[in-house]
């Protein structure tokens, strides 16, 4: 089968090989998806450009979505032929979408609606199941204030139509290129975090208060904007990224008196029951249309390189996607 995939840490050009491999065969347990679609996400060249590889050659990307080809012992054999997206291709496994094939366990491959395509069905497991996570996570939000940072990339805009339908008032951080990204999600107003003081603009428009939850995607920049009143008391920040590995200064006066949490998560590491959980009202919305989506770019498996570099500079609104086939 044709593949992608790099055997060093380093730039894409240089690391990533475009080749033929041989075709996986399902395990117990385990069903052989033939992919329609890879969705590149941040954290996948992120892991190609500097995490310590987890088997001497990688297939990247943890995302993808196709049809069912063949199951393996003691899956039901009429999943053949199911249409499916699939989470954690390449988590802890050598073995990622970015190729024709990937033979994974069976629940990690879940019925795609047909109305759904492949390619959006490839921008699922992360972008959309991060979302939903993170706005779970501030329980009942109907009539509150949520700010959302990065309103217009992969999570935060579906972050910010998941809280609108859920009855809460969104603020999105976002730059004016994509200002109108964000407020198409349904964002009620957005910040220009490179121009605009963020946390003056939160109070400006809360009268005062501060945003209830703020859904972060960077906590290297959002925890020095807690000390300014961005979050109102008792409020909660869930975060669930950081432009900084490593460690991140967090006043704790402002905690403190104000009566702050901080929770922290990764959609890699969810608890099996909340997985099934939101998976299943992922389920709900595709079937319903309660989502919109945005492929910002495709690019074949030939130019997985140019894809990794298009999540790189950052300039490509929406996500962006390998199709396969």
């Amino acid at each position: 089968m044709k593949a992608v995939w790099y055997e060093k840490n380093g730039a894409a050009r240089d690391v990533l090989v475009v080749g033929e491999m041989e075709k996986p065969e399902p395990g117990q347990g385990e069903v052989l998806v033939r992919l329609a679609a890879s969705g590149v996400n941040p954290s996948d060249v992120k892991s190609r450009a500097g995490r310590p590889l987890v088997a001497p050659r990688i297939v990247p990307h943890s995302d993808g979505a196709g049809v069912i080809e063949a199951v393996g012992e003691g899956v039901a054999p009429s999943r053949a032929g199911e249409r499916v997206w699939i989470w954690n291709g390449q988590w802890k496994r050598p073995f990622g979408t970015a190729a024709e094939f990937i033979a994974l366990p069976h629940n990690q491959a879940v019925p795609l609606p047909d109305t759904i395509d492949f390619s959006v069905g490839a921008c699922l497991g992360i972008p959309a199941l991060t979302a939903l996570r993170a706005i779970d996570l501030h329980g009942a939000v109907a009539g509150r204030t949520l700010l959302v940072t990065g309103a217009a990339n992969a999570v935060g805009h579906y972050a910010v139509q998941i809280a609108k339908r859920r009855g809460a008032r969104v603020i999105g951080t976002a730059s004016a290129a994509r200002r109108d990204h964000a407020l198409d999600a349904g964002a009620d107003a957005v910040i220009d975090y490179r121009t605009e003081n963020v946390a003056a603009r939160v109070q400006e428009l809360t009268d005062g208060r501060g945003a209830d939850g703020i859904v972060d995607m960077d906590l290297s920049s959002t925890a020095a904007l807690l000390p300014h009143g961005v979050l109102a008391a008792h409020g909660k920040l869930v975060c669930y990224g950081s432009n900084l590995a490593a460690e991140i200064p967090v006043s704790f006066p402002a905690m403190l008196w104000n009566s702050l949490t901080l929770q922290v998560f990764v959609v890699y590491e969810l608890p099996a029951d909340v997985r099934r959980r939101i998976i299943g009202e992922l389920t709900r919305m595709l079937a319903a249309g309660e989502l919109r989506h945005t492929i910002g770019a495709t690019f074949t498996l030939e130019e997985a390189a140019a894809a990794h570099e298009a999540v790189e500079s950052g300039g490509t609104t929406g996500n962006v996607v390998l199709s396969i086939g």
